[in-house]
């Protein structure tokens, strides 16, 4: 007599809820959140709140944690640190995404073998859900990234994400800030790693309830984060375009000089010779330190992609 198949293992998923300053909306994140996965546990980090969002939270059924240095790439560090799952559902406390979308990014994530799912905000969203700022920001930040990394996402700011473990576990997760998300994408972008998106509703934040995110000052830092992540993740490339950059600058200054020379064999501007001489040595410079470092580059990457095999994928 053959034995029957045994059942797959129970997933364990969690979802995580970065949260500061959310009392009047964390509760209903909470509440939604378990009805939409009854059998995730979902835990929310309180980032130094100064109102009741922890207590709201714990009442509402959370596990609540506390992250003391501030900032949402620390509390995100904190978390993918800690807590053990097989899937992880991450979502802001500011009751905007939408609960009942979690199981089909979920199945999306299962069925199409991915390691991430993004909830995209764009095609979906309520009257002034998206500040005007907040959405060209977005689409500017997201082309920039696109132009340097590869186009794979449309809304690499949406903080409406379900992972698999070993994408979570192999995430360095060096950000302080909101610019964490843009981390999370080039992470993808960079291993390679199978992502896609699904459009889901993005509601208004209730009355009462305001945005963390300043759209010049956060704008100005993940700009920041992208061009720094481009510098350590393509050296050659980014030391290449500083290369011609000050090759072209060097040649600037030198052509006058170098068409006074052959019209009358000397060189009045001597001053400005000497600059241009040591502006293309920087050049070279920039070049042979792009080279070597995109040789450091190569094997870093070729460590997290070995560690990010070593953890199973998720179970059919």
């Amino acid at each position: 007599m053959m034995s029957s198949a045994a059942a797959p293992p129970a997933r364990r998923i969690a979802v995580l809820v970065p949260c500061y300053n959310e009392e009047q909306t964390v509760g209903s994140v909470v509440r939604d959140f378990r009805a939409a996965l009854p059998g995730a546990r979902v835990y929310v980090y309180d980032n130094n709140s100064r109102d009741q969002t922890a207590a709201r939270a714990r009442e509402a059924g959370a596990i609540v944690r506390t992250e003391r240095m501030q900032g949402k790439g620390n509390v995100m560090r904190r978390m993918f640190s800690d807590i053990e799952a097989d899937l992880y559902v991450l979502v802001d406390g500011d009751a905007t995404y939408h609960a009942p979308s979690a199981p089909a990014m979920i199945a999306k994530l299962l069925e199409e073998h991915l390691d991430m799912v993004v909830g995209t905000r764009l095609t979906s969203h309520q009257g002034e859900a998206f500040r005007r700022g907040h959405y060209l920001g977005n689409r500017m930040l997201t082309g920039f990234v696109s132009l340097l990394f590869g186009r794979q996402l449309t809304d690499m700011l949406s903080g409406y994400r379900v992972m698999s473990r070993r994408f979570v576990k192999s995430f360095p997760a060096l950000a302080k800030g909101f610019e964490t998300e843009i981390e999370l994408t080039v992470h993808a972008l960079e291993l390679r790693l199978p992502a896609a998106e699904l459009a889901t509703p993005y509601g208004n934040r209730p009355a009462g309830s305001e945005s963390k995110l300043s759209t010049y000052r956060d704008g100005l830092r993940i700009l920041l984060t992208i061009i720094s992540l481009f510098k350590e993740e393509r050296p050659l490339s980014f030391f290449t375009i500083l290369f011609a950059l000050l090759a072209a600058t060097s040649l600037a200054l030198a052509a006058p000089i170098f068409v006074t020379y052959m019209e009358t064999g000397l060189v009045p501007r001597f001053p400005t010779a000497i600059l241009a001489t040591g502006i293309m040595l920087l050049a070279f410079l920039s070049l042979v330190c792009g080279l070597i470092l995109d040789t450091v580059t190569l094997g870093r990457r070729e460590m997290k992609r070995l560690h990010y095999l070593a953890i199973a994928a998720p179970d059919e």
